[in-house]
């Protein structure tokens, strides 16, 4: 039997994506989907992608979805998941979170992100990172999920297998990330009309980036640290709608080869079906990852200048975000991992 699936906040781009998703998703219907500025109105009015869909747009109701759902997703800004994640799961609901409320352990570290005190400080012990290829197995049992960011997906992914087997030191990392425009989210906004990002490729946010601490976190993690560490991510905008390469430059461990690069990505990654490593001296190409959930990664090593040179390529809708959601959710519920995704 299908479990019972809620979308809250379904009408930006990680909603579109999440129910492009979940309507080929053999096991899991939708049952809710809500917008509050598109409440009343027929999914295929907003998004005629689903022209046919009998699913309707609604106002979020807590306690409707309580009763009728086994599972809901919250793509909604920061702040606000966390306002509707702590009644969910008391009613005993799976929660996935695509915001990015959960996924810092330090509430210390949200509030100067963030600049503001987390809404629920109590939840963020709790909650898992999605990140399938890293915690899989605490993802089997959680009841809430914090989603990776899209930059992060793409950075700790080819980053964490070096870290992880002491190829490369967790000092001096700078990420160099390219992404396209849906990664700012679906909103008019000047820098981000046609006219102005079109034929232009720029940086933004150059210091303390929202995605920043994140990266620190998972990659200290990864090299099995317990102290912070500090980096350098330098996000760039380009004019595709979908996609993410991200750059990153590592100093070389001693003993840090080719090889041995090889070894560790096949450790990490051998029976992954959702990454994709490349051989020595390949590029990764955001075109061969869009409309996936794969993740796909490059390396190379520079004897000249002591760095590991690794790229990691997504689709940050999917892989970045939706996808990865529902990868996730596959993984609690004991689907085939891939179900809805292939």
């Amino acid at each position: 039997m299908a479990i019972q699936v809620a979308v809250i906040g379904a009408a930006g781009y990680a909603g579109e994506e999440l129910l492009r998703i979940l309507t080929r998703h053999r096991q899991a219907d939708i049952a809710v989907i809500t917008s509050r500025k598109y409440a009343g109105q027929e999914v295929s009015e907003v998004f005629p992608r689903f022209t046919g869909s009998k699913l309707r747009f609604s106002d979020p109701d807590v306690s409707r979805i309580a009763a009728g759902c086994d599972a809901v997703f919250l793509a909604l800004p920061h702040g606000l998941a966390a306002e509707y994640a702590l009644p969910l799961l008391e009613s005993g609901l799976k929660v996935i979170d695509i915001s990015a409320d959960f996924r810092l352990k330090s509430p210390a570290k949200y509030k100067e992100y963030y600049s503001e005190d987390h809404p629920a400080p109590e939840l963020l012990s709790k909650a898992v990172y999605g990140l399938p290829e890293r915690y899989r197995k605490q993802i089997k049992d959680a009841a809430l999920i914090a989603c990776p960011g899209c930059y992060p997906t793409s950075s700790i992914l080819p980053a964490a297998p070096l870290l992880e087997a002491g190829l490369a030191s967790p000092d001096g990392i700078v990420i160099a990330s390219m992404s396209g425009v849906t990664g700012t989210g679906r909103k008019v906004e000047l820098p981000l009309i046609f006219p102005e990002c079109n034929e232009s490729l720029r940086a933004y946010k150059t210091v303390a980036h929202r995605h920043l601490p994140e990266i620190e976190q998972e990659l200290a993690f990864a090299a099995g640290l317990d102290r912070e560490i500090a980096l350098n991510f330098v996000p760039h905008l380009v004019p595709v709608n979908r996609g993410i390469n991200s750059t990153i430059l590592l100093n070389a461990n001693p003993g840090c080869t080719l090889e041995r690069i090889a070894e560790a990505y096949e450790k990490a990654y051998g029976n992954e079906q959702f990454v994709r490593v490349l051989p020595a001296n390949s590029f990764s190409d955001t075109k061969y990852v869009t409309m996936t959930n794969c993740c796909e990664i490059a390396y190379n090593l520079d004897p000249h200048t002591n760095k590991v040179i690794v790229t990691g390529a997504i689709d940050n809708l999917t892989k970045g975000a939706s996808g990865q959601a529902v990868q996730c959710m596959n993984i609690m519920f004991g689907f085939d991992e891939a179900e809805g995704l292939v």
